[in-house]
C-alpha cells in the first residue's frame, strides 16, 4: 500500500503509520525524498482544507500540554477527531530535542481518535518546525477535523503560529507580571482569544489579569488594525510589505457590511480541573462561524498559502546558496577572516553573494 492510500485509508493503525511515514518523508532533507514528498503532498491536496486549525502558544509552564490534552479529550467526546502537532526546541549545542509531549498527554496519545506528532524546531526561527504546514495538510487529508499546533512558546513563536492557523490562542498565567505585561502589543495584537489558565490557583489574581487584558485588547482594537483577525500586522508576510493578496500598502480588505470584525475575548479556565472548556469551545465556534460567514477565514488561508510559498522559496535559496561550489570553496577562508577580524562580516557576505553569481571578488583585507 502506498503512503497516499494509507493516509486516506480511514481511521486505524494503518492510517496512523502512514501519516507518520508521510510526515517523516516531508521532513527529510534528501533531494529524492523532497521530490517524493512534493508528489505526495500534491496528491493529498484535494483532500485537505476541511479542518479547523488552532494555534496555541504561551510561556513555558503555562500549562499548554495539559490544556491541549483536556481540550482534545473534550472535543473527541463531542465527536471530533483531533490531531496535535507539538514543536520542541532543538538544542543549540547538540541539535537534539526531547520530543516528550506524548508523555505529557498520556490519555490523549492513546485515544484512537487522536494523533500526536512531536517535531523538533531544528533551529527554525519562530518556534515552529520547518514542515509544520505540510504536516497539517497530512492530518487534514486523513480526516482529522481539528488540528492543533502547540509552539515552543518563546521568541517569535506566537507570530509564526498565527501565520499558519485559523485562530491563535494565547495562554496566560494569573500572576504573569505587572500591568505592562498585559499591553505588550507584539503578542496581544495577534491574539484571537486569550486564555488565563490555572485560574483556580489564585481566583483574585485571575480576575485582575482578565480585567487588565480585556482593557488592553479594547485599547488595541481602537488604535490598532481593525482587520486584525484577517492578516496579522506583525506576521512577517504582512510586516515585510509583501501584501501577497495584491492589496495596496496600507489598505485593508473590506468585509461585508453586515459582518463586523471579531473582537478578541479573555477567558478564565482551569485545565487541570476541566473547568471553562465549554465556554472556551463556544468562543472558538463563534469565531469560526463569524469568520466563515464574512469570508475572512478563506482570505486568511489564501494569504497564509502565499506566505508559505515565499517562505519555501527563501529556504530553497538559502540551501542552494550553501551548496554552490564557488561559495563552498570561498566560505572557509572568509569565515576565518571574519572570526579573526581581518574582514568585515558585511564585506564577506558580499563576496560570497558575488561568488554565487560567478563573479568572485578579492576580499578587502
Amino acid at each position: 500500500m502506498s503512503l497516499y492510500d494509507g493516509v486516506l485509508s480511514g481511521p486505524g493503525p494503518v492510517q496512523r503509520r502512514a501519516m507518520s511515514k508521510a510526515i517523516t518523508l516531508l521532513e527529510s532533507t534528501r533531494a529524492d525524498h523532497r521530490a517524493q514528498g512534493d508528489e505526495l503532498l500534491t496528491a493529498l491536496l484535494p483532500h485537505t482544507g476541511q479542518s479547523f486549525r488552532l494555534g496555541i502558544s504561551g510561556v513555558p509552564g503555562v500549562g499548554k500540554s495539559t490544556f491541549i490534552e483536556v481540550l482534545g479529550l473534550h472535543l473527541i467526546g463531542l465527536g471530533h477527531r483531533v490531531a496535535v502537532l507539538t514543536i520542541d526546541p532543538s538544542s543549540t549545542v547538540s541539535g537534539g530535542s526531547i520530543l516528550g509531549d506524548k508523555t505529557r498527554m498520556e490519555q490523549l496519545s492513546m485515544h484512537e481518535k487522536a494523533y500526536i506528532r512531536p517535531s523538533p524546531s531544528s533551529g527554525t526561527l519562530g518556534g515552529v518546525a520547518e514542515k509544520t504546514r505540510e504536516a497539517m495538510l497530512v492530518c487534514e487529508a486523513a480526516g482529522y477535523d481539528i488540528v492543533m499546533v502547540e509552539t515552543v512558546g518563546v521568541g517569535q513563536s506566537e507570530i509564526a503560529v498565527a501565520g499558519m492557523t485559523d485562530m491563535f490562542v494565547l495562554l496566560q498565567l494569573p500572576n504573569a507580571g505587572d500591568d505592562l505585561q498585559a499591553i505588550k502589543k507584539g503578542v496581544m495584537e495577534i491574539a484571537d482569544l486569550v486564555v488565563i489558565n490555572k485560574a483556580d490557583i489564585d481566583p483574585h489574581a485571575a480576575t485582575r489579569a482578565e480585567a487588565q487584558i480585556t482593557s488592553s485588547l479594547r485599547l488595541l482594537s481602537q488604535h490598532g488594525n481593525p482587520e486584525r483577525s484577517l492578516g496579522h500586522p506583525r506576521h512577517p508576510a504582512v510586516a515585510a510589505g509583501g501584501h501577497p493578496m495584491g492589496d495596496a500598502p496600507g489598505t485593508a480588505v473590506q468585509a461585508p457590511a453586515d459582518a463586523g470584525p471579531w473582537q478578541p475575548k479573555v477567558l478564565q479556565i482551569s485545565a487541570l480541573h476541566g473547568k471553562g472548556l465549554d465556554a472556551f469551545w463556544a468562543a472558538v465556534s463563534q469565531f469560526r462561524t463569524m469568520q466563515t460567514a464574512s469570508g475572512r477565514l478563506a482570505r486568511r488561508r489564501e494569504k497564509q498559502a502565499l506566505s508559505w510559498m515565499w517562505e519555501r522559496i527563501e529556504a530553497g535559496l538559502r540551501h542552494a546558496f550553501r551548496q554552490h561550489p564557488e561559495v563552498r570553496a570561498l566560505l572557509p577562508t572568509l569565515q576565518a577572516d571574519v572570526a579573526a577580524g581581518r574582514i568585515a562580516a558585511s564585506t564577506a557576505a558580499r563576496n560570497l553573494l558575488a561568488a554565487q553569481e560567478n563573479q568572485r571578488q578579492v576580499a578587502i583585507k
